[in-house]
């Protein structure tokens, strides 16, 4: 399961979604998320999952990469739905003791679980269509015109993108150390859940010290190449909007629009 965690890993290509700019794709995602959270029918999720898919669709990422991304956080989603179906008020239609579910419960349950399931894919989308430098290059350019309040852009642009990108690498170590263990015959599987939660804190102390090791080694590798952070510093390709991006911001903005649109008429 922990392989299936695609946050944070880059699905290399050359569609027209890899080659837009940084910047359109930040603020895409962006807008996306604030669509999500104006909708509030079904048309209008309906209208955000055909947007979701027909730009998975465009980026050639395979439908099956994505979804696979979400087996982890199935708990998540579940565990969501059950405490928004049986904690809202309103017109009971079933009850067991102190267990009830509502018709609004029902609605705002499966509201939320789609919201946040189109929510984790059009997040993902991002990471996987976007290498991680060009990433860190994106959002210190939108987070440049702070600069003139003291905000240092560069360093929190690459603070974000060093722990994005080392959430597979972090992943795939606590996969290692999880196998080495049951090899030596730890059991992570039997019992109920307080013991599998107990088994795993044996894991934590070597998954801290893989960690630090791993942040020891890349801060002397970017200190062995004189990294003095954003001051200064000069870019091998220069970022420039060209016409696709113009295009693609341009849909982005009409898309936001029928989405406030829909939520007003409807």
């Amino acid at each position: 399961m922990i392989r299936d965690i695609t946050l944070g890993q880059y699905f290399s290509g050359e569609s027209l979604i890899h080659k837009l700019d940084p910047r359109v794709k930040i603020i895409g995602t962006m807008l996306f998320i604030i669509e999500l959270f104006i909708v509030d029918n079904f048309l209008g999720f309906l209208v955000a999952a055909v947007a979701l898919g027909t730009v998975i669709a465009i980026s050639k990422v395979p439908l099956s990469y994505i979804v696979r991304g979400l087996k982890p956080i199935l708990f998540i989603l579940f565990f969501t739905f059950a405490l928004n179906i049986f904690m809202i008020q309103g017109e009971v239609i079933w009850q067991w003791k102190f267990l009830h579910i509502t018709k609004e419960g029902i609605n705002v349950a499966v509201f939320m679980a789609i919201r946040l399931f189109l929510l984790i894919i059009g997040s993902s989308l991002l990471t996987l269509c976007t290498r991680p430098i060009s990433l860190t290059d994106g959002i210190e350019r939108l987070l440049s015109p702070f600069k003139k309040i003291g905000l240092p852009s560069h360093e929190i642009a690459m603070m974000m993108t060093i722990a994005l990108r080392f959430i597979p690498t972090l992943l795939e170590e606590t996969d290692k150390i999880m196998k080495a263990q049951q090899a030596r015959g730890a059991d992570f599987e039997s019992g109920n859940l307080i013991q599998r939660a107990k088994s795993l804190i044996p894991i934590l102390v070597p998954l801290f010290i893989s960690a630090f090791r791993i942040a020891q080694d890349l801060a002397m590798a970017m200190e062995a190449r004189c990294y003095r952070g954003g001051e200064n510093r000069t870019r091998m390709n220069e970022m420039k909007f060209k016409r696709r991006d113009y295009m693609a911001f341009a849909l982005q903005t009409l898309f936001l629009g029928i989405i406030i649109l829909e939520a007003r008429l409807f």
